[in-house]
């Protein structure tokens, strides 16, 4: 710097000029240098101010971990900390709300606001903070007014400072990917702007992003960032009941609060609506809310304006949210990708093993663990990005409905939203497993997540078969392992019109569709439509494969077990053996469809009164079954529960009452205590201890079955009119 060559003022003791000479009558001018003073020295004397854009929210509702957790962290020297989180759960309210805390609590504190969203928006915020230091050279063009403000913040002697980075969701905001020159032999390397945000040891860092990357990458590292959620009940409540003008419109307010998900920024813009239409309440709204898709998005795009906002952002819940997918989808497609599909799940307990699937199916290179590779950086930006969250058992994610929702608009919009309703529907197809025993936890993670499919119109022909597919294995579950028989009904009916309409009568899936209505028809005593069914089932199998093909024989000992509980015993018995002779042949002794028909032989026989023989046959199908399956097996406990029953018709009731508490204690433990198998083996207990005269255990038995038949089945069903005969005849007795 150019020193000073002007001197003016009294020369004192104080001043000592070394051998100076100067001839008669001229004169010395002498330079008692020193520079003139620097823009700290100008500036230092600013009284220390707040650029916080916004006033104190009257309404602001305290979350006091978070900002216990914000203190906490920037106590430190040149202290950094991130809060992340989804657009519109209340980051930059907090981040406010921090900031007027510092100015409140130490006056002499410097709080810059600094909206970081773009290079522009960081730039401007820089020149407003030389502005208001009056930083000399600021308006010089050839000056970097950045550096003149980071100089700034890194003079130690100005005092302390507190900066807010606000929406800083793009990394390459701060730190600029290189750009190759034309001829692609070198790269420019543009100054980042993260060199322009010091760590000097009187300022801290607080930063708001909707990226845990970005954050982690600006704040230091992934331990100073802090995940913001959704409120809880009491803060959603206290918000709603704030930004509310009138208390008349709080009815039905919790409600509401939950189909919100709890966000603070779709309670602010419900609160906003409820009191511009005033003479709605709460539940008016969320009758509003639930009408249809349509009306939904409507009431969440809607922008009611928020003076606590930035001005770029939007007010609108679907538009905040928006903005995240369009990044996602420009950053890193496959996650978009991703992110699509999973809005077709039910948004809670979305099972990472079927999404990790899909990515190995669609993968084009063929190779499993880049495919594994790609999957887990698709789940990793989602989770960065709070769209979706790793909840304690780490193979489930699962998502805000209003994400979901926000998603399928999205998708409606700006993509193709039938092509992934479509995707999802064939992945289901492809992983709904059979109702088998060894798949019932799989069914039932999937169960949740098909719940759309039958609450909605059939799909057109091409997908028809794969949405019956579903609807049929997802009954025929809820059936075996829950005894839930009406709803089983309604969905087997479901894929039986479909599929009637779209594929014909005669079609296999459409026999397939009849067969299933009909076993759930029977399993609630409606035997009439259940045989004529059947039969149907039967005709077509038989007309479309053959008589001794596999399929037309499992319809076939299908009938059999129909007419069986209609006592038409002949027809059932010719039936089974039918069954049983060609199974025998082509699948051997031991095979688990071998010694189902066994067991439906035996059956028949037993009503017959041919005891002997289905004694033999019962046991000989229990063996095999312990054998095959093992002895808690539904189907075991099964044949254990059988031959008890033709023992009890024997007079032996030491090994039928053995038998029979076998079963009730194998299937309290696999079906639960309410499953209408496990009702049945406490009537069959009840009913082999009356016999042998033990009246008031059997009582107390029959009365839990006629209680449980009564809830799960209705007190018309055949089993529970039986019950109540049960229990009317121990009580004769």
């Amino acid at each position: 710097m150019q020193r000073s060559r002007e001197f003016t003022g009294a020369v004192s003791g104080r001043n000592v000029v070394a051998g100076p000479y100067c001839g008669p009558g001229g004169t010395m001018n002498f330079n008692f240098g020193g520079y003139p003073p620097t823009q700290d020295e100008l500036s230092r004397k600013r009284k220390p101010f707040s650029t916080v854009p916004f006033a104190p929210d009257p309404d602001f509702v305290d979350r006091p971990e978070i900002l216990a957790w914000i203190r906490d962290k920037c106590a430190g020297q040149g202290a950094r900390a991130a809060l992340v989180g989804l657009g519109g759960v209340g980051k930059s309210q907090i981040a406010i709300q921090y900031s007027h805390e510092v100015r409140d609590a130490s006056p002499r504190t410097f709080v810059f606001w600094v909206h970081a969203s773009t290079k522009a928006r960081f730039e401007e915020a820089y020149r407003g903070i030389a502005d208001r230091l009056e930083l000399p050279e600021r308006n010089d063009p050839k000056v970097d007014v950045l550096r003149l403000v980071s100089n700034w913040l890194y003079n130690e002697t100005n005092g302390k400072w507190v900066m807010v980075l606000d929406n800083v969701d793009d990394i390459e905001v701060f730190y600029p990917k290189r750009t190759r020159t034309r001829d692609e032999s070198s790269t420019v390397a543009l100054a980042p702007l993260a060199v322009y945000l010091p760590q000097s040891r009187n300022g801290s860092i607080l930063i708001t992003s909707r990226s845990k990357d970005t954050a982690a990458r600006l704040a230091g590292g992934y331990r100073n960032i802090k995940e913001v959620h959704a409120m809880d009940e009491s803060q959603a409540l206290d918000l709603f009941q704030n930004k509310l003008h009138s208390a008349s419109s709080e009815e039905g307010a919790a409600n509401l609060l939950s189909a919100l998900d709890y966000i603070p920024l779709a309670i602010t813009q419900a609160a906003a609506f409820i009191n511009r239409r005033g003479r709605i309440t709460a539940s008016g709204y969320l009758d509003e809310f639930r009408r249809n898709d349509k009306k939904r998005e409507s009431l969440l795009n809607w922008d009611s304006g928020d003076l606590r906002r930035d001005e770029s952002a939007s007010n609108s819940v679907v538009l905040t949210w928006q903005m995240s997918f369009e990044r996602i989808h420009e950053q890193r497609r496959s996650a978009a990708d991703l992110l699509s599909l999973m809005s077709f799940f039910n948004p809670q307990g979305i099972p990472e093993w079927i999404l990790r699937r899909h990515s190995r199916s669609v993968a084009k290179t063929g190779d499993e663990d880049e495919a594994d590779n790609v999957f887990d950086e698709d789940l990793d930006t989602l989770q960065a990005y709070s769209l979706i969250t790793a909840t304690a058992n780490r193979d489930v994610c699962e998502m805000h409905a209003l994400v979901q929702f926000c998603t399928r608009a999205w998708l409606s919009t700006f993509s193709n939203s039938k092509q992934w309703d479509r995707e999802f529907l064939g992945l289901m197809a492809r992983e709904f497993p059979s109702a088998d025993f060894k798949n019932w936890t799989k069914c039932q993670q999937l169960l949740p997540h098909i719940e759309s499919l039958y609450n909605s119109e059939p799909p057109s022909n091409d997908l028809v078969k794969k949405w019956a597919k579903v609807l049929n294995d997802a009954a025929r579950y809820i059936q075996k392992a829950q005894g839930k028989y009406e709803e089983a009904e309604r969905m087997n009916r479901l894929a039986l019109k479909g599929c009637e309409k779209e594929l014909g009568e005669q079609h296999l899936q459409t026999l397939t569709g009849a067969n299933n209505l009909a076993l759930v028809l029977r399993s609630q005593g409606k035997y009439n439509e259940a045989e004529k069914l059947s039969r149907r089932a039967v005709e077509g199998f038989e007309k479309e494969l053959g008589e001794q093909h596999p399929h037309t024989l499992t319809r076939v000992n299908n009938l059999a077990l129909m007419l069986r509980a209609q006592r038409k015993c002949d027809e059932a018995e010719k039936l089974s053996r039918r069954a049983l002779e060609w199974r025998k042949k082509e699948l051997g002794e031991q095979h688990s469809d071998t010694l189902m028909s066994v067991s439906n032989l035996a059956g028949v026989l037993r009503y017959q009164g041919k005891y002997d023989e289905a004694e033999k046959l019962n046991r000989r199908a229990l063996e095999g079954r312990e054998k095959e399956l093992g002895g808690q097996h539904p189907s075991t406990l099964r044949s254990v529960s059988n031959l008890a029953g033709v023992l009890r018709d024997q007079g032996k009731y030491d090994e039928a009452e053995e038998l029979n508490r076998r079963a009730l204690e194998g299937r309290e433990k696999e079906l639960g205590v309410q499953h209408p198998h496990t009702l049945r083996s406490v009537s069959n207990l009840a009913g082999v201890l009356r016999d042998q005269g033990k009246y008031d255990k059997a009582e107390k038995l029959n009365r839990r079955a006629l209680e449980g038949r009564e809830k799960e089945l209705g007190v018309q069903h055949p089993p529970t009119l039986t019950s109540v005969g049960n229990l009317a005849s121990v009580l004769r007795d």
